[in-house]
């Protein structure tokens, strides 16, 4: 949990199509838990832009990262 208490996880970013500008493959973005999108088929990522937005799931693989990784990614 990051210090506002929300889950925070990472997925490889597999298509952009319909999305160049917001998304580029291959590579890694911060995820951000919401159920309510999830049940849609959507995830929240934290874009090119640096906002949350939601994205098709399809377009992500998640990743289960070692947790010294996802801190060294978080600072």
């Amino acid at each position: 949990m990051s210090a506002r208490g929300i889950k925070r996880t990472w997925a490889l970013c597999l298509g952009n199509r319909g999305y160049k500008v917001s998304l580029i493959v291959r590579r890694l973005y911060q995820t951000i838990e919401d159920p309510e999108a999830e049940a849609h088929g959507m995830i929240r990522v934290i874009d090119e832009s640096g906002e949350d937005c939601l994205f098709p799931q399809r377009l992500f693989a998640p990743l289960v990262l070692p947790k010294e990784v996802q801190q060294r990614l978080a600072s």
